[in-house]
């Protein structure tokens, strides 16, 4: 495992993420990112808090996170590399396209860290293909194989 990023360094704040992902609240996983390879690798924290909305439902009496939720805080971490990544990427949107290999090793409760880190795998003009860790306190909570489909605003306006 890589040397484990510091929580309190940013290289990119929730402002920088608003500016680069087109999510909101209550689905913007993503706190802020504490290291950046342009390119190559991305390290992100999510900050998983009791008033998370999920968590009023799932589960009222044992509060965990989804695991899908987790996989799209990956997913979205990926989406900051690549938007970083990209020429001109105020022109485009990256999409989720597949998910392989997705493995949960861990329940992720209030209080935990997130730290999401991403290497891209591949990158062509309309597709990329990631692989993505989750950990809480050094352990491995979940990972997964994540393609991405990157589309500009044109393709999808006309």
């Amino acid at each position: 495992m890589p040397q484990k990023p510091q929580a309190n360094k940013i290289i990119f704040d929730i402002e920088k993420i608003l500016g680069m992902l087109p999510h909101r609240y209550p689905f913007l996983l993503v706190d802020r990112v504490l290291e950046l390879k342009k390119g190559k690798s991305i390290t992100a924290l999510k900050n998983v808090t009791y008033n998370e909305p999920f968590f009023q439902g799932h589960f009222p009496k044992l509060k965990i996170m989804p695991g899908v939720l987790i996989l799209e805080a990956l997913a979205q971490t990926g989406g900051l590399l690549l938007y970083d990544s990209l020429p001109e990427p105020e022109t485009k949107l990256v999409f989720l396209s597949k998910i392989n290999n997705a493995k949960f090793r861990r329940p992720v409760v209030p209080g935990d860290q997130l730290i999401l880190e991403v290497k891209l795998l591949k990158l062509k003009k309309n597709f990329a293909s990631i692989s993505s860790k989750a950990f809480v306190d050094d352990q491995i909570v979940a990972e997964a194989e994540v393609m991405a489909s990157i589309m500009n605003f044109e393709e999808l306006n006309g």
